[in-house]
């Protein structure tokens, strides 16, 4: 089954129907553990992440949300994404750099507008286009990085699920 597509998908997403009861299905996960994953659960949430000798900067977890339909099936909505450390840092670095590209737009505009020379906040916003495309360029280097153990982790979820 393929996961990702050459779309530009941030935390690529999934939902599957299944033909279990929902604490059951929360329990197989839980009993599952395998040697190189640790999964976490909170209510009805599983937190599928590898474990410190397999996890670098760029490793993805996946977050399972079991949806109860009836009493024997019942919802999976998956969501692959990175450390949320990380995932708060790169948006941390977006909103910054946002915000400091709105600020230049009005330094620059109010100095055109006096008639002052404004080539500095230009430059300032030229830069700062530079830098959101090179913060794209490292998101798709991660996910690229990645991508294998995504694939590791959404094999697991399966192969826990045909148990």
């Amino acid at each position: 089954m393929k996961i990702l597509s050459n779309d530009i998908v941030l935390r690529p997403r999934f939902k599957l129907e299944l033909p279990y009861a929902k604490e059951v299905l929360l329990k197989t996960f839980e009993r599952s553990a395998q040697h190189q994953f640790l999964i976490k659960r909170l209510d009805e949430h599983l937190f599928i992440k590898f474990k410190a000798d397999e996890n670098h900067f760029w490793s993805p977890q996946l977050h399972l949300e079991v949806v109860e339909k009836d009493l024997k099936n019942c919802t999976l909505f998956g969501v692959f994404g990175p450390n949320p450390s990380l995932w708060t840092l790169f948006m941390f670095l977006h909103f910054g750099a946002a915000i400091l590209f709105i600020m230049l737009g009005i330094w620059t505009y109010s100095s055109a507008t006096l008639g002052q020379s404004y080539g500095v906040q230009l430059g300032g916003m030229v830069f700062i286009t530079i830098l959101w495309f090179v913060l794209y360029a490292l998101g798709r280097m991660g996910k690229r990085k990645g991508r294998p153990q995504m694939h590791k982790l959404y094999q697991f979820m399966l192969d826990t699920l045909a148990v």
